[in-house]
């Protein structure tokens, strides 16, 4: 499918929250926080019944989106909030936005685990007339009009903006580089490897191994434990978000090397961990990725329901940050 660039829009920041680690469940059923609404568009009150289906906590950065959600879309700010955690299992995201549907929710709001095999569900909710947003990761589908709006970064251009950087300060190094891709199937997975890729494309940067550590910091550590086995020429870990840069640290120090020294480390997201990982230097260069997306889902649910027109693709605000421009946010960041 297509992709097209649209134009960057800036959110407001969540103020005064604070963003509480959410630990993994991934030996527990699938969750679900629903409020006291019942079948008919909730409790039959003035607020907006929403039913959310995240893909999981399987870092930090997914826990601080949640929060973003969770404190965003509450009763005292006109919502009743329905929350469902997928556990990364695509089946668990089609059976909770069927019982959704099933509800009769205002609106359905979702994080795909993976790109394809939504059109079936997503025909349910528009036969039932229920809008859905896109949060955080797109769709490919063959239904029309299937989501009102996608709310969430650029994936390629943050790949990109990493290669970019990669290029800028080691072309012409002959580095060799290992890639920890994000889950496979996902958008930011298959957008960030693409965007990576095209930047370094010309320079004598060579990409000589790539596997997928599923956007976790365990399975960062296994697989670049077995790059570092299979591989004694290894000069820059591209790592697809900061959990799994964090566990190639782990796996890097555990094989007597220096991270950010003897392995040089990019990474995409920007949560504490990464940016103090980066201030400290073991991670040299990160591209944000911002999971405060609460505020313009509540404003993209908003406009919706009241039969408003809202922007199919909102883009979100992301930075970049060196090792001094970490030391400069971490004090203030929220997440």
């Amino acid at each position: 499918m297509a992709r097209h660039t649209f134009a960057r829009t800036t959110f407001a920041a969540l103020s005064a929250v604070t963003l509480l680690a959410l630990g993994a469940c991934s030996s527990e059923p699938p969750s679900s926080d629903a409020g006291d609404g019942g079948s008919d568009g909730g409790s039959g009150s003035d607020l907006i019944s929403v039913g959310f289906s995240q893909v999981g906590a399987e870092s930090g950065w997914r826990s601080a989106n949640t929060m973003s959600i969770k404190d965003t879309l509450t009763e005292e700010n006109g919502f009743e909030l329905s929350f469902s955690d997928a556990q990364q299992k695509q089946e668990n995201q089609i059976s909770a936005i069927r019982n959704y549907i099933a509800q009769g929710m205002d609106v359905i709001a979702f994080s795909p685990v993976v790109e394809t095999g939504w059109d079936a569900v997503l025909e349910e909710a528009k036969g039932a007339g229920i809008p859905v947003v896109l949060t955080d990761r797109a769709v490919e589908t063959t239904v029309d009009d299937a989501y009102v709006s996608f709310i969430g970064s650029d994936f390629i251009e943050e790949g990109a903006r990493a290669g970019e950087w990669a290029a800028e300060q080691y072309d012409g190094e002959g580095y060799k580089v290992v890639e920890l891709q994000g889950t496979t199937g996902s958008a930011p997975a298959i957008d960030r490897q693409e965007g990576f890729a095209g930047a370094i494309e010309g320079t004598d940067l060579e990409m000589i191994d790539s596997q997928t550590g599923d956007f976790t910091r365990d399975g960062g550590k296994k697989v670049m434990e077995g790059f570092l086995t299979a591989h004694d020429d290894i000069d820059l870990v591209f790592a697809h978000n900061d959990d799994m840069g964090l566990g190639a640290i782990e796996a890097i120090e555990a094989a007597g090397l220096k991270p950010g020294e003897d392995i040089k480390i990019i990474t995409i997201d920007g949560v504490k961990d990464g940016m103090t990982a980066l201030a400290d230097g073991k991670i040299n260069y990160i591209v944000e990725c911002n999971p405060l997306l609460g505020p313009d889902l509540a404003e993209v649910i908003e406009k919706t329901v009241a039969g408003d027109a809202v922007d199919a693709r909102i883009v979100t605000q992301d930075e970049a940050f060196d090792q001094e421009g970490a030391k400069a946010a971490l004090p203030d960041r929220q997440y």
